[in-house]
């Protein structure tokens, strides 16, 4: 066989194999065309998460998106998929679907939102929300939903980002501002009080609430450690940084949804 030939002959194996390589790496950018272990598309997945939660369906859609996040790790999606997963947890919260962590409580005469919260280590506000509450009145002899599982906070200074936890499932993770040069102190927590639209008492000054200059934002959960919380920040451009005096600030729309969730008692953790 000549030089000639045999030159020929490897050029077209290298452009075969080079086309080869170029195919499969256009089929791997999409994952679309993907399938999970039942054989099920990215896409059918995903068409179907969409129609389950318009129909009211949160549970289910929640599911498909952690079915798409274990199933595909690896996909430029999953960090959507997981916010997905996370946001349907807090309007299941947030709704009268009714869970395994959950009870059906009928009302008794004599009852309050803040009685039946304190009896099932919850909140008036968590109560309120996911049975469509829309006032401090109720009526004896109403079922409504509680839950009564109990939350607990982990704050990883590292990544500055706090986890929602109930038992160990993770409901939802926020982006958060803790202490410059590391000073948010590390250790195990506990809310003790909690405030809306708090007042900001500085050296100095008394700095009401809703003062462009309160750091406090909207709401204050304060922690067994005097001086230290989380809460709100008038500094939203300073989230995912060290840039507090030592408490954790949380954009003040989290903040608040936070507030309504977790009752005093909730557990803290700060790790580095």
């Amino acid at each position: 066989m000549s030089k000639k030939l045999i030159s020929i002959i490897a050029v077209i194996i290298a452009i075969l194999l080079v086309a080869f390589y170029v195919f499969n790496a256009k089929k791997i950018k999409l994952p679309m065309q993907l399938k999970s272990a039942g054989g099920v598309s990215v896409s059918a997945l995903m068409s179907k998460a969409v129609e389950l939660e318009a129909d009211g369906n949160l549970i289910e859609a929640k599911v498909i998106y952690q079915k798409l996040t274990n199933d595909f790790p690896g996909s430029k999606d999953v960090m959507s998929w997981q916010k997905k997963a996370e946001d349907l947890n807090i309007k299941i919260l947030f709704s009268p679907v009714v869970t395994a962590k959950c009870i059906v409580y009928t009302i008794k005469p004599g009852d309050s939102l803040a009685k039946i919260a304190k009896e099932f280590k919850t909140t008036p506000e968590l109560i309120m929300k996911s049975n469509n509450i829309s006032g401090e009145k109720i009526f004896a002899g109403r079922k409504i939903k509680v839950y009564n599982a109990p939350f607990s906070i982990l704050v990883d200074k590292s990544q500055n980002i706090l986890i929602l936890k109930s038992d160990e499932e993770i409901i939802k993770s926020y982006i958060v501002s803790t202490g410059a040069n590391n000073s948010t102190p590390i250790g195990t927590f506990k809310i003790v009080n909690k405030l809306p639209n708090p007042t900001w008492f500085k050296a100095g000054a008394v700095v009401a609430s809703g003062s462009p200059q309160n750091i406090l934002g909207s709401r204050w959960l304060g922690l067994n450690l005097a001086g230290y919380g989380i809460h709100g920040t008038t500094e939203p451009q300073n989230l995912g940084k060290q840039a507090t005096q030592g408490c954790v600030r949380m954009s003040n729309p989290e903040v608040e949804e936070l507030y309504a969730i977790v009752p005093e008692g909730t557990e803290v953790i700060v790790i580095d």
